[in-house]
């Protein structure tokens, strides 16, 4: 199986999602809805296989056959960056591939509340961005560090699992941590961020109590901690 078509298939269609299960044909989230690929019979468990294989190495593999379950990025430059999940069900490996735009929308492009740029640019606090899945949250804080990119002298700092938009240093110095490859754990790497002098540290995810209290501590340390829920 050619996952490159597939996603390519993908993005021309305006899918947000795209579902790779055995003895299903490939299935599209359109517009929030699930829609399966015409014209594509039902995938084998080779077909899956195959398809993950193409988009994760040898380390990736390992972990996964490890651990059974695994998150994972990649990017493919005429698609996009994506952030994949890889599962067994069944016996069998499922993998849904969520599809992030290479570019970072501005908050005006994404009609956010000027608000956001207010929040943004206090010099210490707490700002938490929640919503239900696929409700637009990496996007938004995605848009809001873009944003202090292009108009602050900043140190920024983010810890993602795993990491989706990929900034490049304009006005802010922009460090991105990726859990497994850079970092155990989301609370690890916020042990150790204020001694790599932020002014704004940025949580993909709070899962747990304790890095919640990190978090909490870094906002007393006097630095903007911008974490997703």
């Amino acid at each position: 199986m050619d996952i490159l078509s597939l996603l390519h298939l993908a993005k021309s269609k305006g899918a947000s999602d795209l579902h790779l299960i055995v003895s299903s044909p490939p299935i599209l989230r359109i517009n929030g809805s699930l829609k399966p690929a015409d014209d594509i019979p039902p995938l084998t468990a080779d077909d899956v296989s195959q398809a993950f294989d193409q988009i994760t190495s040898e380390e990736d593999r390992e972990k996964f056959h490890r651990h059974l379950e695994l998150d994972f990025s990649y990017t493919i430059p005429d698609v996009g960056r994506l952030r994949c999940n890889a599962a067994k069900q069944r016996g069998t490996t499922s993998v849904v591939i969520r599809l992030i735009p290479i570019s970072i929308p501005t908050l005006s492009e994404l009609r956010l509340p000027e608000i956001c740029k207010e929040l943004v640019l206090k010099p210490r606090g707490l700002v938490v961005v929640s919503g239900p899945s696929g409700s637009g949250k990496s996007t938004t804080l995605a848009a809001m560090i873009n944003y202090l990119n292009n108009t602050e002298s900043l140190r920024v700092v983010t810890v993602e699992d795993p990491v989706e938009y990929v900034y490049s240093n304009l006005k802010c110095t922009i460090t991105q941590r990726e859990l497994g490859n850079d970092t155990h754990s989301f609370v690890e790497a916020l042990r150790h961020v204020l001694r790599q002098d932020p002014d704004v540290i940025l949580i993909g995810e709070m899962r747990d109590a304790e890095t919640a209290v990190k978090s909490v501590n870094g906002k007393l340390d006097s630095q903007t901690v911008a974490p997703k829920d």
